[in-house]
């Protein structure tokens, strides 16, 4: 699955069922029949896909992938599978971003339809997608942006019935032509959050009593279309309701259920935005190894010079790492419900860290082929924009760090923890000498499963509970079953009380992989850094110091994924120990950047560099996992 490069031309999608594998191969030979040449002019020209929209209506490309089973009408075909939607964003991001753009808004247009209770919407949704329509989602405000408790579109209720609103909507893709935009708005006469006070204290139930998501037409009269906010193919719309008729059967959902909608459909949409980046850079490291390999200067290929062998081969192993992480966050999403909530951590992960890896790789791919980059006739120019748009989409780094923080204490500190936990009351042990508190929380961790029903009485400040979380197996997931549990997914709340099993277990299955075992100390003393040294009340409010300890943390469980594919998928020991040979000098890294924090404590300062480690350096194998990378030289180039 994961163990090359996704080659559209050679990919016979054996893991889906025919008619998955039928669309799939529909599309690819969509693009390749285009060409480059004129996927690229278009581009240049900002013209709308309305060629691709025309297909994707012949087909019933959306319609077969974005209808929920219950949605259907009996359509054995149709089913809101996340494994062959993240299939279809690997593919469009893999051609253009500019295309998996339409797909992905529309994706999140019709997350709030599905989650409501509205038949008569689901059933025009449906009806609509049969037809070959699009939608939009419409959040975001341009003077609100990532502020998602606050909003202008404001929504007033009429004496006959119904409301009027009116408001403005910034940021809303495919916002020109949606049949049906997903709009989210406030009652004039009720209630919502004041965000300057949302950080600092718990929202009541009355504080949601004002929010509203309901339905409009972008053909609608009273629905003013004011521009494309960004030069390019796609349409980011900014558009204004002016009185807009909102009838009680546009109501999707009310109160606290539209503002979970909203934040359920982020959960949903935006997972594929790994996917979108794992496409991308794919098709980009086809351009860049193949171009390094036969460019001569000063009588070598530019493959043989050490920097370049360098680079392609962390962007080779950085690339594989994405897509392992990415097929098993996949398995942790199809298998969610109401008892397993994990898949929002590693969701929050697949968003921000694998987005940004993206990025790290285009950057790394662009000092090799340089000036290459920019010329007209590459894809190179197209990924690089697209990977610095991603990580930034509505704040998409900052947003999903601070998530994922939420997750941390329960992560990091499974029930059978508690005996390190009781470091935090050994006096002086954020400072005493590093070998010391090694020992000491590698004892303590080594016996925790047996210590820690005791352990607990004495250690009141443990807050988790001994009884645990004891989850079935995730499988592999690819069958060709209906998510449903994506649509009910309930509150967006209580993500401090989502268990996690014990992180460690399957590092200690790859230890005798050299930077495997590296990186596993690192992480022992992480935990051993925030059980001794733990933040301060002030450093909980200070979100810089935060995202330092955050980036630490959001590497454990992205190495975590990628060992349980790795183990599914049998990948190969040397590719592995070149990934991990990356995340030991990243996370020392990100340690020093703790240290050198103007609000880190001593002990803190002193603990942090106690992650520091050296990867152990292997040439054989590092020549070995590079020459995988140069076998990819000229094995792919999309039809001109």
């Amino acid at each position: 699955m994961t163990a090359t490069l996704f080659n559209p031309k050679t990919c016979e999608f054996a893991e889906f069922d025919a008619t998955t594998r039928r669309l799939l191969r529909a599309t690819v030979d969509w693009f390749e029949g285009r060409g480059k040449a004129v996927l690229k002019q278009e581009d240049r020209d900002r013209v709308w896909y309305a060629e691709f929209l025309d297909f994707v209506k012949r087909e019933g490309v959306f319609a077969t992938f974005l209808t929920p089973a219950a949605e259907a009408d009996g359509d054995p075909d149709k089913r809101w599978d996340t494994g062959r939607i993240a299939m279809m964003s690997k593919i469009l991001g893999f051609y253009s971003m500019q295309y998996w753009y339409v797909w992905q808004v529309s994706i999140l247009g019709l997350g709030p339809i599905w989650q409501s209770g509205n038949a008569a919407a689901k059933r025009r949704a449906a009806a609509l997608l049969d037809s070959g329509e699009i939608f939009a989602f419409g959040l975001s405000e341009k003077e609100h942006g990532a502020d998602v408790y606050s909003t202008g579109m404001v929504v007033t209720p009429q004496a006959g019935g119904g409301f009027l609103a009116t408001g403005g909507k910034h940021y809303i893709g495919n916002g020109n032509q949606a049949a049906l935009v997903s709009v989210f708005g406030r009652r004039s006469d009720k209630p919502i959050i004041d965000s300057s006070k949302a950080l600092d204290s718990k929202p009541t139930d009355a504080d949601y009593e004002g929010y509203l998501f309901f339905l409009a037409d972008s053909a609608h009269e009273n629905y003013h279309l004011r521009g494309n906010v960004v030069d390019g193919q796609m349409y980011v719309a900014a558009f204004d309701l002016e009185n807009y008729p909102v009838a009680e059967e546009d109501i999707l959902h009310r109160g606290e259920a539209a503002f979970h909608a909203a934040m359920n459909t982020v959960n949903v949409g935006k997972f594929n935005l790994g996917f979108g980046a794992v496409g991308a850079c794919e098709h980009a490291y086809y351009e860049a190894i193949t171009h390094a390999e036969n460019r001569i200067l000063f009588g070598h290929r530019v493959t043989e010079f050490p920097q370049v062998q360098a680079l392609m081969t962390d962007s080779y192993a950085r690339l594989i790492a994405m897509k392992l992480y990415s097929e098993r966050a996949i398995d942790y999403m199809r298998s969610a419900s109401p008892q397993d909530r994990r898949y929002l951590l590693f969701n929050a992960i697949e968003k921000m860290t694998v987005t940004r890896q993206g990025q790290r790789i285009i950057e790394d791919l662009a000092d090799v082929i340089a000036a290459r980059g920019f010329e007209k006739d590459m894809y190179f120019p197209m990924a690089m924009l697209g990977l610095f748009g991603l990580p930034r989409l509505e704040g998409t780094v900052h947003v999903n760090m601070a998530l994922s923080l939420k997750f941390m204490a329960n992560y990091m500190f499974h029930p059978a923890d508690a005996g390190l936990a009781a470091l935090r009351l050994l006096p002086g042990a954020g400072a005493v000498p590093q070998g010391a508190v090694r020992a000491v929380s590698g004892a303590l961790s080594w016996s925790s499963r047996k210590l820690a029903p005791r352990a607990g009485g004495a250690v009141p400040r443990l807050r988790a509970e001994f009884d645990g979380a004891a989850y079935a197996p995730v499988p592999t997931r690819r069958d060709a079953a209906d998510d449903e549990f994506l649509f009910r997914q309930g509150p967006s709340s209580g993500l401090g009380r989502i268990r996690f099993e014990d992180w460690r277990q399957v590092f200690e299955k790859f230890t005798h992989i050299p930077n495997v075992a590296v990186f596993l100390e690192q992480a022992r003393a992480f935990q051993t850094l925030l059980a001794a040294a733990e933040p301060t009340a002030a450093q909980q409010r200070d979100v810089d110091f935060l995202f330092a300890i955050g980036e630490l943390f959001t590497a454990l469980p992205y190495a975590q994924l990628i060992l349980e594919q790795a183990e599914i998928e049998g990948t190969d020991a040397d590719v592995l120990d070149q990934i991990f040979d990356n995340f030991v000098r990243e996370f020392a890294k990100h340690a020093l950047t703790l240290h050198t924090k103007p609000a880190a404590t001593k002990a803190q300062q002193t603990r942090a560099l106690d992650l520091v480690r050296r990867p152990i350096a292997d040439r054989a194998r590092f020549e070995r996992v590079f020459a995988q990378a140069r076998a990819l030289s000229g094995t792919y180039e999309m039809n001109p």
